[in-house]
């Protein structure tokens, strides 16, 4: 029998986890820096035969080809267990390696070594090194005179330490340096390509840096990650509500009205809530450190390119819940990755804000965008936070002020920050101050823009600040510091009090149910009508059918 429970265990884990990557696709003449872009973890995996084991951006071939009737078999089975032995007896520990086993299974083509070292040979594909490997000696300027966006896109593997990568970058752009002519380089990034920069920047310094460019950056923190590996979970009704909304209409998911009445159905009437109550001091608070232990190691967290996203507030818990105690059998079993994410730790994230300062002061030009507009994966304590799904704004944007998703910037706080000069900073949506940012003048918002997606909007504000001959700002390009993306018609404005509503789902004004309970009686009466109707469409459909 197929390990199906581990198809999906892993879908769900990597759903949070593998970030999508789009390809950059801007190419106006540039001034003569040539710009080297470092993308994400879209580029697919292939095993020593050339077999694809892994594509981070379309996570539905995991299920391709298994049987769902096998499926929902192996799960009864492989929580029978967990159900009986754990629930009732309060031992864990055969559920945890039953767990591990099976989700490590499937996982074994594409996750790493116990050292953080590609096993079976996999890697990216041939054809991206050799386009990586020839490009470090080309010119890519040529007739055209100018160097555009895809001359030099790095290609690496992306699982694999940014401290080991940036090595590598060096090396792409010493040949470069040495084909082109340049005296410098800029860097556009994005995802996990930003931690690779940020290790290059701790590793080498800025000397052969003209401009750097980051665009949707978790380097700084992913609370979709870093709230999971370190315990901090939570469930809300209506964060799972605006997550499935966001990515129904995203064509991510395809989730009927019925099913989405039902969610709703259960978070007004409070069954959900007290689900999740009971399970927490049932089950939870016992399993939590062993579930997530296991789960990380049979996937994608021997990869340290995920560690980089664990916040360096939470990175000591999360190689608890991971690894264990100092001195444990598991510590001492990956003690060659525990080393490279210690190293990591020392040398990028703990400095990383004062790496970021260097730069202006070193003359290097720089970009920072953030994107926000949807519901953080709402498995996380953080899920309330002004977010791109995957990391809130204050991480992405190195420390802009922010309210929750439901609220604005309250009056007396915009105010003070108007007395003070800082008015300008104040986001038309007054979600954002900009003014508490590292780089207030060089950081720029796009709402209504997940993290997956990359716009020509972004491409061209990072191309433009990396070449330019000066230091822009947000004050110097088209793209005012906020601005907003429509989906339907991809147009892309500056924000405005009119048009900031971007948002998928109804807008909640209170982090927490009402406490009037005429109000929630109201509010339940209305969701189960609409879950009748629906109910009794399917029910007419499949009678008329």
């Amino acid at each position: 029998m197929k390990k199906a429970l581990a198809l999906l265990l892993c879908a769900v884990l990597l759903l949070c986890a593998l970030l999508p990557a789009g390809a950059l696709d801007y190419s106006s003449p540039s001034r003569e820096i040539p710009v080297i872009l470092i993308g994400g973890d879209g580029d697919p995996l292939y095993d020593k035969d050339g077999n694809k084991v892994l594509e981070a951006s379309n996570l539905s071939t995991l299920f391709d080809g298994t049987d769902k009737e096998e499926l929902y078999r192996s799960v009864a089975e492989v929580l029978q267990p967990f159900l009986l032995e754990g629930v009732l007896f309060n031992r864990w520990d055969r559920y945890y390696e039953n767990l591990e086993r099976e989700v490590g299974e499937l996982t074994e083509a594409f996750r790493l070594d116990e050292n953080g070292n590609a096993s079976n040979g996999t890697t990216i594909s041939q054809a991206h090194i050799r386009e990586t490997e020839e490009k470090k000696h080309q010119d890519k300027k040529g007739d055209k005179g100018y160097y555009s966006w895809q001359d030099y896109h790095f290609w690496y593997d992306w699982r694999l330490d940014p401290l080991e990568i940036a090595e590598q970058l060096d090396d792409f752009i010493n040949c470069i340096l040495e084909a082109t002519g340049a005296e410098k380089v800029s860097i556009a990034c994005r995802c996990v390509g930003t931690s690779v920069a940020a290790a290059y920047v701790a590793k080498y310094g800025t000397d052969k840096l003209y401009g750097l460019g980051i665009d949707g950056t978790c380097t700084n923190g992913g609370e979709f990650l870093s709230d999971a590996l370190s315990g901090k979970f939570k469930l809300d009704g209506r964060a799972v509500e605006r997550f499935l909304t966001d990515m129904n209409v995203l064509g991510m998911f395809n989730i009927s009205d019925f099913a989405m009445a039902s969610v709703d159905l259960l978070e007004k009437s409070g069954a959900l809530d007290a689900f999740v109550t009971v399970s927490r001091i049932a089950i939870y608070n016992r399993i939590v450190e062993g579930a997530t232990s296991a789960i990380a190691l049979s996937t994608v967290f021997t990869m340290p390119c995920y560690w980089a996203f664990v916040t360096a507030e939470d990175y000591e818990t999360a190689k608890r819940y991971v690894f264990g105690e100092a001195g444990s059998e598991k510590r001492q079993t990956y003690a060659g990755l525990i080393e490279k994410l210690d190293r990591y730790h020392e040398t990028v994230r703990l400095p990383l804000h004062s790496l970021m300062l260097s730069l202006p002061e070193a003359g290097v030009r720089v970009a920072v965008i953030s994107k926000y507009g949807f519901q953080i994966v709402p498995i996380c304590a953080s899920c309330n936070a002004v977010s791109d799904q995957y990391a809130s704004v204050t991480r992405s944007s190195f420390g802009a002020t922010t309210s929750t998703i439901y609220d604005t910037l309250s009056d007396e706080y915009i105010a003070g920050r108007v007395a003070r000069g800082f008015g300008r900073y104040i986001s038309p949506d007054r979600q954002i101050d900009a003014s508490t940012c590292l780089l207030p003048d060089c950081t720029w918002f796009v709402k209504g823009v997940r993290h997956g997606e990359w716009l020509d909007a972004e491409n061209q504000i990072l191309y433009n600040v990396i070449t330019a001959e000066r230091q822009l700002t947000v004050n110097d390009l088209p793209y005012t510091q906020f601005f907003v993306y429509d989906d339907e018609t991809g147009a892309v404005s500056p924000m405005t009090e009119e048009n900031c509503h971007t948002e998928y789902w109804t807008e909640d004004q209170a982090p927490e149910p009402p406490k009037n309970p005429v109000t929630r009686l109201s509010q339940y009466f209305r969701s189960l009508r609409t879950w009748l109707r629906l109910l009794a469409e399917i029910v007419k459909s499949k009678l008329n059918g």
